[in-house]
């Protein structure tokens, strides 16, 4: 058994339009009921692998199940919370033009398969959208090889506040810090929850702490913006930056956080792990959901590292994360 945390772990280009499809989504009274989670920030287009070990040098190995998924944090975020019963809407650039970029195009097909509304994708002439090779071994650790244009890192949302209008919580992870930025402002003056995933190391994202309301890292992404090995320490310095909530997964540990100044636990479930892929990005979409309906942060951690440990013991990435029914089970059986 192995613990599974509630995380884990060219030339010059012009815009040309929003993705097709790329609308305000049609709410009928039953969705109206539903809490609205939009989720900004990167989308990829995951080639799964499921193999018995790694490949080595110069051999060949033979896979034993292929998948088309998507991936990238806030895409994985948004198909969590529909799992979860809740509406998800995606905002994020992608590749273009649609017809030319494949990969975009596939990407937007799989979203509207899992009822996810792609409300603001602006589709970046002459690039790929992002694509990620990965491999998954038998003990359900991942390999992945990724192609993320630098060219997507210009690209803005047309109207921040219009798309943020319905929603009831917004997450956002740092991959493109410019693009998510007008979101989260635009949601924090809304008032609602804005959760950041800062997940990626990368300084010139630290702006996003002052713009949202709760700050989830990764633990290589908390050492990074700390300087510092050492956890909880870091949680305590990174607080020192913003007024958000702060807290930090790191892998099969359990969840660090803060209150009033004081290091608190979530300890993490013990589940027997297949895949990995996508558990991180689960945690947050449930996170983050959670604070849409309410729940303080204690609860909706708890709520979320249930929903990352059942992701954890299903194979398929983020089309393996859990239904709202399946997550309320395992919590009344985990007292």
């Amino acid at each position: 058994m192995r613990r599974a945390s509630a995380f884990r772990r060219r030339s010059r280009s012009r815009i040309t339009s929003s993705a097709p499809g790329s609308r305000r989504a049609t709410v009928s009274s039953a969705d109206a009921a539903r809490k609205h989670v939009l989720c900004t920030g990167i989308a990829v287009l995951d080639l799964v692998f499921r193999v018995g070990s790694f490949p080595r040098p110069d051999v060949k190995t033979q896979a034993s199940e292929f998948r088309t998924i998507n991936g990238g944090n806030a895409a994985n975020a948004a198909v969590a919370i529909a799992h979860l019963g809740a509406r998800a809407s995606f905002a994020g650039p992608l590749g273009g033009p649609a017809g030319v970029d494949s990969v975009g195009d596939t990407m937007l097909a799989l979203a509207a398969r899992e009822n996810i509304a792609c409300v603001d994708c602006p589709r970046v002439d002459g690039i790929t959208s992002p694509i990620s090779a990965i491999s998954i071994d038998q003990r359900g650790e991942r390999a992945i090889v990724n192609f993320r244009d630098d060219a997507l890192m210009a690209a803005r949302p047309r109207d921040a506040d219009a798309v943020v209008a319905d929603a009831d919580a917004v997450i956002a992870d740092n991959r493109f810090p410019g693009f998510v930025r007008e979101i989260c402002a635009a949601g924090l003056k809304r008032r609602i929850p804005v959760v950041l995933d800062a997940d990626e190391p990368r300084q010139d994202s630290n702006v996003l702490l002052t713009l949202v309301s709760h700050v989830v890292f990764s633990a290589e992404g908390l050492r990074a913006t700390a300087g510092t090995d050492h956890l909880g320490r870091a949680l305590i310095d990174v607080s020192k930056q913003t007024d958000a909530f702060v807290a930090v997964t790191d892998g099969a540990n359990d969840v660090l956080w803060l209150k009033d100044g004081e290091l608190r636990q979530i300890p993490a479930f013990t589940v027997d792990v297949v895949d990995t892929l996508g558990a991180g990005d689960t945690f947050h979409g449930a996170f983050t959901l959670m604070l849409a309906e309410g729940k303080t942060e204690r609860e909706a951690m708890r709520f979320s590292a249930a929903a990352a440990a059942l992701k954890c013991t299903r194979y398929g990435g983020i089309l393996g994360a859990p239904t709202r029914a399946e997550v309320e089970a395992f919590l009344a059986t985990h007292e």
